[in-house]
């Protein structure tokens, strides 16, 4: 089961990168009527939770600037950002060497029971489910931005 679980993320994670290289500055930025934020909120929040759910950011993860929880973090948006924003390229890049980190993350640790439960959550392999369908919901997001910014 664990070899399917870090399978998945190789799958999820692929599609998200493929679908987000390359991607226009413009469109990348575009915030459309109705949404909180924009493609580029979207690359950064991803790469954010998912390093808080699997590798422990930012107490036990170093790999990811401090300021990623106050750009990124649930409940954060472009319009309050201030500073220096990491550009869609160097996320994009963080997102490639994060899944590397993750796949070295030892099958043994999906079946130890998390400190307290998390969203109903008990162990780490539901925190490692609910941190690939959190990727796969903003995949979504970020296909309908790109809809709108056309």
């Amino acid at each position: 089961m664990s070899e399917l679980l870090f399978k998945h993320f190789e799958l999820t994670r692929g599609n998200f990168i493929k679908d987000i290289e390359g991607l226009d500055p413009k469109q990348a930025s575009f915030q459309p009527e109705g949404f909180n934020n924009n493609i580029h909120w979207q690359i950064g929040h991803v790469l954010t939770v998912a390093e808080q759910f699997m590798l422990g950011y930012p107490k036990k993860s170093s790999h990811l600037p401090e300021n990623y929880i106050e750009l990124f973090g649930n409940g954060t948006r472009p319009s309050d950002w201030s500073g220096d924003v990491p550009s869609v390229e160097l996320l994009t890049e963080q997102l490639k060497t994060q899944l590397g980190r993750i796949k070295e993350v030892p099958a043994s640790m999906l079946d130890e029971k998390l400190k307290k439960p998390f969203l109903g959550l008990e162990t780490f392999g539901e925190l490692a489910n609910m941190a690939l369908f959190h990727e796969s919901y903003h995949l979504g997001q970020i296909h309908a931005m790109k809809k709108l910014a056309k």
